[in-house]
């Protein structure tokens, strides 16, 4: 696979190095050669930076704090007692300085790795120092500079696999013994230009904008665009604590459909809203959404639903081994596309043709001020075939706007 070389334009050119983007041997090779890598980190790091008891020692204000209010409870002393109940709540029960201890955690993912470091900085410089000399010396590799970075957990987040990995402090939140809960447990959160950058998607002018490559499409298959989209973006950040976040994201999708349906009946976002809106049940109770149905006879009906999914944390997402399916050969996209027998631009039936794009890059043009109609489709369906009639097919390569389907 590392000689099979890569195509561009239709030519084939040698690999000199490296595995091709997003290829199946990259990760598989990355975990082989990085396993050097995982033992050196284990055997090595871990011995020299792991030390101390199970827990720091006692904080010794914490103690001073915790004698003198039950001191106070026993003498009556309610005021006094409230007072040294407030300086502890504010004091960690632990020394966070504690010289005798450190622990040191590590977590990989294919080329991406991640340090858990208590102890203080200049020891964290150190461990990045030797990281550094590794793979230089021994692997051959270069750590990144501007990735590998020291970031204080309490203060700021490490970015690891599109997460903000941080360190919670909260004294006021407790639990059922009223005791704090979550000083020192590490969250998972989204970044917040995560859901900006999946917002801009759908906006224009800071609003919900239609999209007119699908208005084309029908209704059916448009929700079903959107809920990819959006369903796709909800189960990787499950395990996010400000989920809710996405809730921005869901109304900014479901306006920029409920837009786009509307544009292409010629109707309004309320009429469209009131056609598709229904209620359906899920596991934390009854959600809305917008739901398209499609009647078959003596069949169940075909369903796409928008929305419906519940932005709740998930502490473990349960792994259900795949089931083997027998491989059954079905018709290909575009066998189906031309079976249609019908421009996808102009809903014309006569002389349907096929238009072939060398590569999407291609169409990626600067300068250009807005894509035709035809570009805007291919580069929805993240496909290189368009079905057209013979004078689209024509206008398309003479550069001139295709038919419209009143048009045809």
């Amino acid at each position: 696979m590392l000689r099979a070389g890569y195509l561009g334009d239709w030519e084939r050119y040698d690999t000199l190095s490296g595995t091709p983007q997003g290829g199946v041997a990259s990760p598989i090779l990355s975990n082989i050669y990085l396993d050097r890598l995982d033992q050196w980190v284990e055997e090595t790091l871990f011995k020299g930076y792991n030390r101390g008891e199970d827990k720091r020692k006692t904080n010794p204000e914490y103690q001073r704090a915790l004698y003198h209010k039950r001191r106070c409870r026993k003498a009556g002393d309610i005021t006094g007692a409230k007072r040294w109940d407030k300086l502890q709540r504010q004091l960690p029960r632990y020394d966070v300085n504690d010289p005798d201890y450190r622990r040191l955690r590590y977590l990989r993912y294919a080329d991406d790795f991640l340090l858990g470091f208590a102890g203080p900085k200049t020891e964290a410089g150190e461990i990045k120092s030797r990281l550094k000399a590794f793979l230089r010396d021994i692997l051959k590799l270069e750590l990144s500079q501007e990735k590998t970075l020291i970031t204080h957990a309490r203060t700021q987040a490490a970015r690891f696999l599109g997460y903000d990995v941080t360190n919670q402090h909260d004294d006021a939140k407790r639990d059922h013994r009223n005791a704090r809960s979550i000083n020192g447990v590490m969250a998972l959160r989204i970044p917040p230009e995560v859901v900006a950058k999946h917002c801009n998607r759908y906006l224009k002018d800071g609003k919900p904008v239609h999209r007119t490559e699908l208005t084309r499409d029908s209704d059916f298959d448009i929700v079903v665009r959107y809920q990819g989209e959006y369903r796709g973006l909800v189960n990787y950040y499950l395990l996010a604590h400000n989920i809710w976040w996405l809730n921005k994201l869901r109304w900014v999708m479901e306006t920029s459909l409920l837009k786009t349906l509307a544009h292409k009946h010629k109707s309004s976002v309320v009429k469209m809203r009131k056609r598709y809106q229904t209620v359906i049940q899920t596991e934390y109770g009854p959600r809305r959404c917008l739901q398209v149905r499609i009647e078959r006879e003596e069949k169940n009906p075909l369903i796409a639903t928008f929305g419906g999914v519940p932005l709740r944390r998930r502490y473990g997402l349960p792994f259900k081994e795949p089931q083997l399916l027998r491989f059954r050969p079905q018709r290909t996209e575009l066998v189906q596309r031309l079976l249609a027998d019908q421009c996808e631009l102009c809903h014309s039936r006569e002389d349907v043709q096929v238009h072939h794009v060398k590569a999407l890059k291609s169409l990626k043009v600067k300068g250009r001020k807005e894509k035709p109609i035809w570009m805007q489709m291919v580069s929805a369906r993240r496909r290189k075939t368009l079905i057209v009639c013979q004078p689209c097919h024509s206008a398309i390569h003479a550069g001139k706007p295709t038919r419209t389907p009143n048009e045809e």
